[in-house]
């Protein structure tokens, strides 16, 4: 691979360490060789290919630690924003899409907001040989977009029916009026055919090993968390990921009813029961962690269990606010993720850290705010330590992996802007995912001028509007979720909805 020099205004090797003035990078081998000025690094390497202007920073790829691909977005199917467990239910307007086309647009958008790296859950069911079908298509959809990605399918073993782990379904039916019980069973809970968690292990035993050579792609466990896992399996699952030295990553405490089931069910917070269980430790992400109490939060600086950070998600679904300062101040990997769910629809991640960041600065002088270098950190190396790969992403730096986003600063800078100002600061506070012009991964350019370079935007817009234009409209199984919605949401109001404690009051009645 040819020697590049890339070159812009500001070089940002990250959340720490000195801007460069007028700097450049050089690539080589799909790694950085060297960082600092550009006449100086130029001169060297003469024979260099030379990118870049005078015009851009230049800053690490982005790393979106917890997302779901879909090629439209959940607003654009008609899923209103509600309650998580209302919203599961209410995502029966959605029409399935094909996950080669899910993969390819939702990467072609994350690159265009100068995101290279992305850590995507999928939940599957039905048959082993289906659920390896959908793995392999969307693991050569990554493939062919070329950014980095840890693709995490997993399937569940109970609460089919969206009200809670073990007999909970069993129960949820028989408390339902006429034949609705019987209408549900036979729509959500799982044929002869789903997979067992024996054929799950080895199914992901098979794609580990297949694409663990490969140098962008990796296979992480991604059961969709302990509601919707049995704790046998789970504890199958932690040792298999210890076995084959591979992560996990699980949704956990996401919403307060997820916090209550904890206790009703374990008669501990859900993250004190993993624990105990032996699945905390830096293999282990967690994706939300709304609702984490101070004994869970101890337990996962302690053991280097880490957290995806969601803001956006959070507050559309009504989870609540995580408690991102106790992370912070605990020593918790603390990452970013957009979960698929924006607070603009628009898988933007500068968006992302904005929110992130004027969601956390509590209101008085005694309590404790993130700066913008911290949630850089997080959005940079806090993906990187939460994916184990702190020593190779995250920041421009020899050599580390060429993964880097050039930023058209045109209209960050305009009218005008002060020449003692942190170019940091003002990457992050006014860039958006529009001044993304061009992004590089392994040292090659993935997207050039806002397209993707390695297969077409256009034709792939057109095949997912085609497609989906003739796919017909769930009736009969939409029908069926808003019958249940009001059975399901009484479920829960009946449980005991104990006084909350919150770690940050935002404003007061009295």
């Amino acid at each position: 691979m040819m020697k590049e020099v890339v070159m812009g205004r500001w070089v940002i090797p990250g959340a720490q360490g000195d801007v460069i003035e007028n700097g450049a990078v050089v690539i080589e081998n799909g790694r950085i060789a060297d960082v600092g000025p550009a006449e100086r690094l130029c001169r060297e390497h003469a024979a260099a290919v030379v990118s870049g202007d005078r015009h851009c920073a230049i800053m690490p790829g982005l790393i979106n630690a917890h997302h779901h691909s879909s090629a439209a977005s959940h607003v654009q199917h008609g899923a209103p924003d509600m309650l998580l467990e209302s919203w599961l239910k209410a995502l029966a307007v959605t029409r399935p899409s094909p996950t080669r086309l899910d993969i390819l647009l939702s990467a072609a958008r994350q690159l265009q907001g100068g995101v290279t790296t992305v850590v995507d859950l999928a939940s599957l069911s039905g048959s082993a040989e289906a659920v390896t079908a959908k793995c392999e298509e969307a693991l050569r959809a990554y493939d062919t977009v070329g950014m980095r990605c840890a693709f995490g399918p997993g399937i569940g073993d109970q609460n089919f029916l969206g009200v809670g782990p073990g007999d909970c379904d069993e129960r949820f039916l028989a408390s339902l009026p006429g034949d609705l019980g019987e209408r549900l069973r036979s729509e959500y809970m799982p044929g002869a055919d789903q997979m067992t968690a024996a054929d799950y292990i080895g199914v992901m035993e098979d794609l580990i090993g297949t694409w663990d050579s490969h140098e962008r792609i990796d296979v992480w466990f991604g059961p969709p968390g302990p509601p919707w896992v049995s704790d046998p399996f789970l504890e199958l699952i932690g040792d298999a990921a210890s076995r084959l030295d591979v992560n996990i990553q699980t949704h956990v405490s996401e919403s307060y009813y997820e916090k209550l089931q904890g206790p009703m069910f374990h008669g501990a917070p859900m993250l004190v029961h993993l624990d105990r269980l032996g699945l905390t430790g830096p293999r282990l992400s967690l994706a939300h962690g709304v609702w984490m109490t101070e004994e869970e939060i101890a337990i996962m600086a302690e053991t280097g269990t880490a957290v995806s950070h969601n803001p956006s998600s959070n507050l559309r679904l009504r989870a609540g606010i995580a408690p991102f300062n106790a992370f912070l101040e605990a020593g918790v990997v603390t990452a970013l993720g957009m979960d698929s769910t924006t607070i603009n629809d628009d898988e933007d991640m500068f968006a992302e850290m904005r929110l992130a960041l004027r969601l956390a600065r509590a209101p008085t002088y005694h309590e404790s705010a993130p700066s913008p270098d911290d949630i850089l950190d997080c959005a940079t190396r806090g993906g990187a330590r939460l994916m184990r790969k702190d020593d190779q992403l995250g920041r421009l730096a020899p050599g580390f992996a060429a993964d880097l986003v050039l930023l058209d600063m045109a209209a960050a800078t305009t009218p005008w802007v002060a020449p003692e100002i942190s170019p940091r600061e003002l990457a992050l506070m006014r860039v958006r995912g529009t001044d993304v012009r061009d992004v590089m991964v392994a040292g090659e350019w993935v997207l050039k001028d806002r397209l993707p370079t390695r297969f077409d935007l256009d034709d792939v817009i057109r095949e997912l509007h085609d497609v989906m234009a003739a796919t017909p409209f769930p009736e009969s199984f939409h029908a069926l979720a808003l019958e249940s919605l009001p059975h399901v949401e009484a479920w829960y109001g009946s449980w005991d909805h104990p006084p909350r404690r919150p770690y940050t009051a935002m404003n007061s009645r009295t």
